[in-house]
């Protein structure tokens, strides 16, 4: 029976958990609830997603194109597929089905995956790339990846005087300070609508005035998921947060920097290891083994990473030291200056809740599937599926590494890695690329271990760092030193990323 909170119409329509959706089951929703529009949804090369239109002419018509799909322009969405065989076809997965929350006339949307002409799973698409690189895992271990992530984004808009929050001092600030609290409700509304699971929302760090320009910063986290429905959730996100802008006449960016000496937006990703029900990344109420060699992978792999979580020159002018976007290849208990953090995960032995609330029962409670870890280095810009693919790729890897808990100690910082006690040893950390050229470079050095029990593809990484390099941004920083200009050119070419 479904949960009576679950905010999916469908899931309380049909009295069964979205991984259950059959056609059948879509096609007697539409019936029940006189939809008369069904958009097929998918992420082009950019990441964002794009659409195509049915209007249901008859039944047949529905169950026709629900089981058959439809025919699309491959060169058109991806720059590495040729013009002389792009044809691909779009084959809806029933269980990502969601109503719009904002078309006025009643339209059911599925998200789809890519097929090639022998009906095949595209080999290059990046979310086919992502179910390959969790199927491997699970088969070479026997653990599942569970991801969530930490949405960040700025809505600029007039500017309004009564209230003013002080400058980079936003964090969790409410209104009336806070200005755009009502537009995150909205938005968190809708997109729990859609089936993404959201922890919470609140505002950001990031607040500041340009001119007659007010610049908030605001934040929706979401809940581990496994990690295909993860990576669905973000793009979801994004499309209602920026429709969601564009029905108030505002403008909302991603962008990783979006000006310089005020905070960037970042897109952490939060993991977790299961087997069954249990988290493999508590033993015992501690980190266990299996979460240091999860983390050894991801800090062994973070170089190239960033390929796929940094993908534009402005993305480097938010890792810079000093501040809590990372550059040191390093990890920590909530230790915000670390490229991997071990947040508070409940592991504690006290019960808190009955220390605040004195007529509650003592009751114990087992809280370790909270526990996560966290990799901080990717934004806006990443394509997001490639970038959930490449952190189990690095799981994976940090399992099989057969040095991987002395790297996971090598690597471990205890407070800010910038203290004057860690001096020795943050000489002996390895750094995060610092523009895209480097990150190209990264990953053709690792492109073997993505490209193992065949998870990526060789197209796939020589487009991405033909991509990369095209930037040409080698000598970026040296040339913002000379024409500080061409920063903010930057921030408006790719002020739309992701």
């Amino acid at each position: 029976m479904a949960d009576v909170f679950n905010p999916n119409q469908l899931v309380q329509y049909l009295d069964k958990p979205a991984s259950d959706f059959t056609r059948d089951d879509l096609i007697r929703f539409i019936e029940g609830n006189e939809i008369q529009l069904v958009n097929f949804r998918y992420a082009g090369g950019d990441n964002r997603l794009k659409t195509l239109n049915f209007v249901i002419n008859s039944r047949k018509h529905l169950e026709k194109f629900l089981t058959t799909g439809e025919r699309v322009d491959g060169s058109s969405l991806f720059k590495n597929i040729g013009a002389g065989a792009s044809d691909l076809y779009v084959i809806p997965r029933y269980r990502t089905a969601f109503v719009n929350p904002f078309s006025d006339i009643p339209t059911l949307e599925v998200l789809c995956s890519y097929y090639d002409r022998n009906g095949q799973p595209l080999a290059t698409a990046p979310d086919n790339i992502l179910r390959k690189a969790n199927a491997t895992l699970k088969e070479r271990t026997g653990f599942e990846f569970y991801g969530m992530g930490e949405l960040e984004y700025y809505i600029i808009s007039e500017l309004d005087n009564n209230f003013k929050a002080a400058d980079q001092r936003g964090y969790h600030e409410a209104t009336p300070f806070s200005k755009w609290s009502e537009f995150l409700h909205e938005a968190m509304v809708a997109i729990a609508g859609t089936g993404a699971l959201i922890k919470y929302g609140h505002s950001e760090v990031g607040n500041f005035i340009v001119g007659d320009k007010m610049y908030e910063q605001n934040e929706i986290e979401f809940i581990p998921a496994p990690v295909e429905d993860a990576a669905d959730h973000l793009v979801i996100a994004k499309w209602i947060l920026r429709t969601m802008a564009w029905k108030y006449g505002v403008e909302l960016t991603f962008a990783p920097k979006i000006t310089e000496g005020k905070a960037g937006s970042g897109m952490h990703i939060h993991t977790m290891l299961k087997k069954g029900d249990r988290n493999a990344y508590v033993d015992k109420g501690n980190l266990s083994d299996v979460a240091k060699r999860a983390i050894a992978g991801f800090l062994d792999l973070a170089p190239s990473l960033t390929a796929f979580g940094n993908t534009n020159p402005t993305s480097y002018f938010r890792l810079v030291p000093h501040q809590e976007a990372p550059t040191n290849v390093c990890w920590g208990d909530s230790n915000r200056s670390a490229l991997v953090r071990v947040p508070l995960g409940w592991r504690g032995k006290t019960n808190m809740s009955k220390d605040a609330n004195p007529l509650e029962r003592n009751d114990k409670f087992d809280f370790s599937d909270m526990q996560t870890v966290e990799f901080r280095a990717s934004d806006g810009s990443a394509n997001v599926y490639l970038l959930m693919a490449g952190l189990v790729v690095a799981a994976r890897h940090g399992l099989e590494m057969k040095d991987a808990l002395k790297f996971a100690e090598r690597t471990y910082v205890t407070g800010n890695i910038f203290d004057k006690e860690h001096e020795k040893q943050l000489a002996t950390l390895a750094q995060l690329p610092t523009c895209c050229w480097d990150s190209a470079d990264a990953l053709i050095k690792q492109q073997q271990i993505y490209e193992q029990y065949g998870v990526f593809t060789p197209e796939m990484i020589q487009g991405l760092t033909t991509a990369l390099k095209a930037h040409d941004d080698k000598n970026i920083r040296k040339e913002i030193e000379k024409h500080p200009e061409k920063l903010m050119q930057m921030v408006e070419t790719f002020f739309h990323c992701g």
